[in-house]
């Protein structure tokens, strides 16, 4: 095997020599059309244009015949268009495809799969007709780069002619042999082979939107990439005999998502799908970053034109058992239980009593029952603004000035608030310290504006900017009187105030990852009680010099430290970290994060990093990071945040091998034209 592929290789590296010797090698378009997140923008541009990675399939026609066979033509084009041979002989990387067709019967509004098989459970001996790939198919070659594919399906002879129909294309092309990975792609065709238009879709959810979270979707060995293809075979039709569970995809999708807050998890059961070659996949551990009563995440609303999915309100104006039943699964439809003690046989009343939005906060209404407490319409809001700091300099006790309104702008006086700190933090170069303070007691200076002068000190030596915080809540009761009734954290959106405390230029502390970036997942990022909301908040006090050890038990120590880029480095690591992290938080509680998953791609930089701030080296001047649980207790600024993703000992004791008094090394290999540049190295 291992001497086929040389052979291969070496075949190769001969046929791009002597076409550079005659000079045919394809010029005329753009030699790198590749992005730097992708293998092939760093590969030698000699090889590149040999192989041109990239794939891409598209469906020019399907045509039914009388007798039910379906015949696809098709086309494969690589990034730049140009034609490549399913064997792999005339172009570099052979080509797999595969391909499933499916219907939307007239009097259903989801897709019913021609292309099936039967899988029968080794373990309750049942079986069950699933929706799949074809096989038995056969392949004719028209032209370089395209092909009839006909399908070993047949047809019935009464199918619908004037039902919306759909062909999926998925696969993959292998240029592992050329250090280029491989690529995949997947297409779906729509028509109705009458001839008519297309008039009947299924289009809730649109792959750009889970790709807010996911990066790129990649299941079933990563050729399957769009929701527009899932749900051909992902509907009612399928059910794993294994388990008894529908793949249906709304309903797996909320299961899913619902993860560690499914009803039947917490009740101590798993909800698994045993799939192909009988692999277990539980998903009872998952936590969804963005709320799992957060339905507009997915059902985005707000999304306008063409990107606008057409029954992307499905989930407001047709509730359904399947769907609801999913999430919520400890309610017996047919019982009533759970369900106000309401029996519901068919789906035909469930819109009359869940309309799409109500009056009140947490009412029967869709959007009204899914209201996340602490963004609930009803809530007065909060809105700080830091007018002005005085005082603002080395040796002085700075004095603030602020307002805190509603969000109809009205005043709200500091003592009416629940919480009100001003956090004071320095330099901006690389925050070292901070201090919080209460601002409760502020003075009133009338017009609903405040001041407060902090009971600390900017230090005598301190240089460069210091940066002022602003954060609070404010407890609220909503819908009081009713049974719904409850009291919820009103908390307000962090602002910051950057000043000099020198009297040189104001300098903000550089931007490393944007909210907007954490939002993508999370929706409306609010940790430590709803408290802290933006970044720029985050980095105040999780600075290099910062560790749990004011929380942590003296026997749980050593404490953990909590540098930002460690810690979310190390959290989104998780279940491929090498080691425990558990960091001890408010009231001694430990937070362990073992089990948090990246839904992205975690090699991915750019899903967190703004401004290739993600780029060695990092600027001069930056802190020593404290890590006592880590290989290296005290690490440079550099190895101390790729050692949050990177926590084995051989790469502490890389790191440390290449840090001197002088300092770290680490961009002699790792800067931007380096051979092992962190973009490179985290190219797929």
């Amino acid at each position: 095997m291992r001497r086929s592929i040389m052979n291969r290789v070496v075949a190769a590296a001969a046929i791009v020599a002597a076409l550079l010797l005659i000079g045919v090698v394809v010029t005329g378009a753009p030699s790198k059309p590749y992005r730097s997140t992708d293998k092939a923008f760093y590969a030698d541009e000699r090889a590149v244009n040999f192989v041109r990675p990239g794939l891409k399939f598209t469906i020019t026609k399907v045509d039914i015949a009388a007798d039910g066979t379906v015949r696809v033509n098709f086309k494969i084009a690589d990034s730049v268009g140009m034609p490549l041979d399913r064997d792999g002989i005339v172009t570099p990387g052979t080509v797999s495809t595969s391909f499933v067709i499916s219907r939307i019967p007239k009097d259903g509004d989801q897709y019913l799969a021609y292309t099936t098989r039967v899988q029968t459970s080794p373990i309750t001996g049942k079986s069950a007709t699933q929706a799949g790939t074809d096989a038995g198919g056969a392949y004719t070659k028209v032209a370089d780069g395209e092909y009839v594919y006909t399908l070993g399906t047949k047809l019935p002879a009464d199918f619908d002619k004037t039902a919306t129909h759909s062909v999926l294309m998925y696969g993959a092309r292998t240029l592992t042999e050329f250090d280029l990975g491989i690529n995949r792609f997947d297409t779906v065709f729509t028509w109705v082979p009458s001839g008519a238009a297309v008039t009947k879709t299924r289009d809730i959810v649109r792959t750009a939107t889970c790709n807010k979270c996911h990066v790129e979707l990649g299941l079933h060995g990563g050729n399957r990439r769009s929701v527009e293809g899932c749900i051909l075979c992902h509907q009612p039709q399928t059910t794993d005999p294994d388990t008894g569970n529908t793949v249906d995809f709304k309903v797996m999708i909320h299961k899913i998502h619902m993860g560690t807050s499914l009803p039947s998890n917490k009740d101590g059961g798993k909800y698994c799908i045993i799939g192909n070659a009988q692999s277990v996949n539980c998903w009872d551990k998952v936590n969804f970053p963005a709320s799992p009563n957060n339905c507009s995440v997915c059902h985005d609303t707000a999304v306008a034109g063409a990107a606008r999915p057409a029954q992307v309100e499905a989930h407001l104006k047709n509730p359904n058992r399947a769907a609801c039943g999913s999430c919520h699964d400890n309610v017996n439809f047919e019982t009533g239980k759970n369900h106000a003690g309401l029996a519901q046989i068919s789906d035909n009343l469930c819109a009359s009593c869940h309309i799409p939005q109500g009056e009140l906060d947490f009412d029967a209404s869709i959007m009204g029952s899914h209201v996340r407490p602490t963004l609930a319409p009803s809530l007065p809001g909060i809105v700080f603004a830091i007018e002005s700091v005085d005082d603002g300099t080395a040796g002085k006790k700075p004095r603030v000035t602020f307002t805190v309104k509603d969000k109809k702008g009205a005043p709200i006086a500091p003592p009416d608030m629940t919480a009100l700190s001003l956090i004071l933090a320095g330099p901006t170069s690389d925050y070292a310290s901070y201090v919080s303070e209460t601002a409760r007691a502020a003075q009133d200076l009338g017009g609903g504006r405040y001041a407060y002068t902090f009971n600390a000190t900017i230090p005598a030596e301190a240089r460069g900017s210091y940066t002022i915080g602003m954060e609070g809540y404010r407890n609220t009761m909503l819908v009081p009187g009713t049974t719904k009734e409850q009291m919820v954290r009103d908390a307000g959106v962090n602002v910051q105030k950057t000043f000099s405390v020198d009297g040189r230029p104001v300098e903000a502390r550089r931007r490393v990852v944007a909210t907007e970036s954490c939002n993508g997942c999370h929706s409306f990022l609010s940790l430590h009680g709803g408290n802290r909301n933006r970044v720029e908040e985050c980095v105040l006090c999780h600075n290099p010099n910062q560790t749990d050890t004011a929380r942590r038990p003296a026997a749980n120590n050593p404490p953990e430290g909590v540098n930002f880029a460690l810690l979310v480095h190390r959290i989104h690591g998780g279940p491929r970290q090498t080691r425990d992290f558990t960091i001890f938080g408010f009231g001694g509680t430990a937070n362990n994060f073992n089990e948090v998953g990246f839904p992205g791609i975690l090699t991915n930089c750019a899903s967190c990093h703004v401004n290739n701030s993600q780029r060695l080296p990092l600027r001069d001047n930056l802190q020593q990071v404290k890590d006592p649980r880590g290989y290296i207790p005290t690490v440079g600024p550099e190895a101390g945040a790729c050692l949050g993703c990177h926590a084995t000992k051989a790469a502490a004791s890389h790191a440390l091998a290449n840090t001197t008094a002088i300092g770290e090394s680490c961009a002699a290999c790792h800067g931007p034209n380096a051979e092992f540049s962190v973009d490179r190295v985290h190219a797929r």
